[in-house]
């Protein structure tokens, strides 16, 4: 099955304003956070085949890159999480619970406003062109698509 992933650039000048306050990933999290993760990247990998489907399953497979992942959280529950690797926002996840209220919009931005204090690169994320739903919502805050890519 053939997979296509957009890059996408973020082209307005200012980056809008989020209402939210996200904290850094600490390992204590992270079975919240990879069943959240899985929850969230499920059908996708699935309806694409592409194996595992729950993809998650251990730290080591994120120790690395923890440093650059946030969390949202509202007491010991993760609402969402964003991933800022240099000028890429990456892995933006919802709990199931808590979509549709606006938190995925909320992170986006939080995470171009990270990305902006320490970076005055373009702002660039990848996202599979079966992911309608996040698509939209990127180009409703500004991203454009520079770049299909044909992951298999």
């Amino acid at each position: 099955m053939e997979i296509m992933v957009y890059e996408m650039k973020y082209v307005k000048d200012g980056i809008g304003e989020n209402s939210i306050s996200c904290i850094p990933f600490e390992q204590k999290s992270f079975q919240q956070y990879m069943k959240i993760y899985n929850a969230c990247f499920y059908e996708m990998r699935k309806s694409l085949d592409i194996r595992p489907y729950n993809f998650l399953s251990d730290y080591e497979q994120i120790r690395e890159k923890s440093k650059d992942i946030f969390l949202l959280v509202s007491g010991e529950e993760i609402i969402g999480s964003v991933a800022c690797y240099g000028s890429e926002i990456d892995d933006l996840i919802v709990n199931k619970k808590f979509q549709n209220k606006g938190y995925g919009k909320q992170l986006l931005l939080w995470g171009m406003n990270h990305i902006r204090q320490i970076s005055n690169g373009p702002i660039l994320l990848h996202v599979a062109k079966w992911n309608e739903k996040a698509l939209k919502l990127y180009e409703k805050v500004g991203f454009n698509i520079t770049n299909t890519e044909r992951v298999r």
